[in-house]
């Protein structure tokens, strides 16, 4: 079963996902004065790993609408396009999926590409048109094959009573309200537009009540529709935007750092009225996020997740958990900053990105992926380049006329309402991480996907040189001083029991007295967390002496375990005693051991041999002597010392390294 609980509940966020990348391209194509609901569940029944089910979702939703009665302006096709060696693969399998440098679904009609979800490794514009175009080209074929299947079953649709509002009240209030509407639009503050247009929706309730009384909602549709009207004209016709920027002009934007004292690092980026705070934290591997799906992705390191509070927007509804809108948007920065993290084994962390959305007015999933790139940069991640996001809106002529068309660059939020699409594209200066591309009209001629690329791109530079780069260019070379050291070793994985120990003891037995956290994967690859790294030191060099046979002329602190008439025994790493006999435990002649030592000591002792039977002989008296210098009193005659490695770990050995 695909889950945790062994039983389908509700929807899992791939789930969500992938019926996301199902009902964008699907929406438009109803009829707009269509108000019927219609609902379609796509279940998986059987997965073939080398073929996407997402994918074969899509066209059996597509098929299933257009056999149906329902009026619908499909079919749509669905297809899944991978880079491997530079060269576009369509539907990739497993195995060129790993391999691949691009995940790319297309989802288009047979004449225009209608939805684009991508991540890839920082991809140039051109080689993303490419792979879209010939995921397109690839999706004819399957949507001539549904329309045969369309003439041999399909149902003639059926017919309905329009939505609409009547024409002539629509002209007629229209013709009232529509320079008020005009003055209230018009300004750069979504606050005072809010201000400005309630006393008009007042005045047409008030003067139209009477007539529309039980369908007072038609009054707001028409005050929608009006409005509408008014942004499209001033976009189309006069290139004028409401907040007075040029077509291709980006709103006023602002980067800043550390603005929270004791988190690891965090991020804030304004764009307007549009402000997101994020806030990156580091933690062990064992705290990556485990996945139980039905594909072969079994846990990730990094996380983002997306908050859309009500008060970023000025309402009050209650918070019940992400929505559909919150979980795509967390997944879209989350896609666009993955290829550019580091490996486990440069940066063996988790790490986790929250974006708090504090105020809203449009691309705030953009301004999240720019708030994600300043807080993990603040935190000490080492990325590979900062990554920034930027949308593109379209006006068609008449909402579908592709032949007279404009483009924008960072839609606010009304542009994004009234507009017919919001195109995000995140990426480096190298090249595109992320996109994800919303409609409202049946889909997109290349020339529409062509320019839009060409403004996204040029608007991702200006954000990464102009606003980000001075703030924070590159990671700091420090992590945070409140994240976990991380230590990491690897051993024989034939020792990976020892080090656990019978139910755990030993391993647990470290992680008590250090005070830290022990992930050991099954290569043998151990990464030790801690908040002090003399701690973290301490376990490492415990889980190395475990593993690995102590080195002759090697110095060790250890604790004294048993008494013996011939001497003390003392565990260096749990789990490894060794001997010090009574002629070795101190620089003067030692009569009785106990004058010595008593059980619970802390010493150092020095390794001078390991017999034939693995047995350890330590050392006292020779670690005093060098250590601390300690002049012998008698003349018992020292064994030749091994020469000790030279290190800088202090006079007794730790081991591990510090990443």
């Amino acid at each position: 079963p695909g889950s945790f609980q062994r039983r389908e509940s509700r929807p899992s966020e791939k789930a969500i996902l992938a019926s996301r990348c199902i009902d964008r391209p699907i929406r438009p194509l109803f009829p707009k004065d269509l108000r019927n609901d219609c609902t379609v569940i796509a279940t998986v029944m059987s997965v073939d790993p080398d073929c996407s089910p997402e994918v074969a979702a899509a066209i059996g939703v597509s098929t299933a609408i257009a056999i149906s009665d329902i009026p619908w302006d499909g079919p749509i096709s669905s297809v899944q396009v991978g880079l491997v060696d530079g060269e576009i693969v369509i539907n990739p399998t497993l195995e060129q999926r790993t391999a691949s440098d691009l995940k790319l679904t297309v989802s288009s009609t047979e004449d225009l590409v209608a939805m684009i979800e991508a991540g890839g490794n920082e991809i140039t514009e051109d080689v993303m048109f490419d792979a879209i175009m010939a995921a397109h080209e690839a999706n004819k074929e399957v949507v001539k094959f549904i329309n045969g299947i369309v003439a041999e079953i399909g149902k003639e649709k059926f017919t309905y009573e329009s939505s609409n509002p009547d024409p002539a009240i629509m002209e007629e209030i229209e013709n009232w309200v529509v320079e008020d509407v005009k003055k209230a639009l018009d300004t750069d503050d979504k606050r005072i537009r809010d201000e400005r247009i309630r006393p008009i929706s007042d005045a047409i309730h008030e003067k139209y009540d009477e007539q529309f009384e039980g369908n007072e909602g038609k009054l707001d549709e028409i005050l929608y529709l009006i409005q509408k009207h008014v942004v499209r004209s001033w976009l189309k016709d006069e290139h004028k935007r409401v907040d007075g920027r040029g077509i291709d002009e980006i709103r006023p934007l602002n980067a800043e750092i550390d603005l929270l004292p004791r988190v690891h690092g965090s991020g804030m980026f304004t764009r307007g009225q549009t402000q997101v705070l994020s806030i990156a934290t580091l933690a062990p591997l064992s705290d990556a996020q485990k996945l139980d799906g039905i594909d072969e992705e079994t846990e990730k390191r990094y996380m983002h997740q997306y908050n859309f509070p009500s008060y970023s927007v000025g309402e009050t509804r209650p918070s019940r958990g992400p929505g559909r809108r919150e979980i795509g948007h967390g997944a879209l920065a989350e896609k666009a900053l993955v290829p550019v993290l580091p490996s486990i084994e440069e940066f063996p962390y988790a790490m986790r990105v929250v974006s708090e959305v504090l105020s809203s007015n449009g691309s705030t999933s953009q301004a999240s992926i720019c708030g994600s790139t300043l807080s993990l940069m603040a935190a000490g991640v080492p990325i590979k380049a900062p990554v920034a996001g930027i949308s593109c809106g379209l006006i068609t002529g008449d909402e579908g006329v592709y032949g007279d068309f404009m483009t924008m660059v960072d839609i606010q939020g009304l542009e994004d309402f009234y507009g017919d699409m919001d195109f995000k594209v995140a990426g480096t200066k190298k090249g595109i991480t992320a996109i994800q591309m919303d409609l409202k009209v049946h889909g997109l001629t290349p020339e529409i996907i062509r320019e839009a690329f060409t403004k996204t791109k040029t608007a991702r530079e200006y954000i990464l040189d102009d606003i980000m780069a001075p703030v924070i260019a590159e990671p700091r070379a420090e992590l945070s001083k409140y994240a976990p050291k991380m230590l990491t070793t690897k051993i024989d994985p034939e020792k990976i029991g020892d080090v656990i120990g019978k139910q755990g003891k030993v391993i647990q037995k470290i992680q008590a007295e250090c005070e830290c956290k022990i992930d050991i994967d099954d290569d043998g690859n151990v990464f030790v967390s801690c908040q002090d790294i003399d701690n973290a030191q301490r376990a490492l060099f415990m889980v190395e002496t475990i593993a690995n046979d102590p080195e002759i002329g090697a110095i060790y602190k250890g604790v004294v375990t048993r008494l013996m008439s011939f001497g003390a025994f003392v565990e260096i790493a749990p789990g490894k005693e060794g001997l010090v006999h009574i002629s070795r435990l101190d620089v003067k002649r030692t009569e009785r051991v106990e004058d010595v030592v008593a059980v619970g000591d802390e010493v150092i002792v020095k390794v001078i041999e390991i017999d034939d039977q693995g047995r350890i002989n330590l050392s006292r008296r020779d670690a005093l002597i060098e250590v601390e210098g300690a002049v012998p009193e008698n003349d018992i005659e020292e064994e030749e010392r091994p020469r000790r490695r030279n290190n800088d770990r202090g006079n007794y050995r730790r081991g591990g390294r510090r990443n």
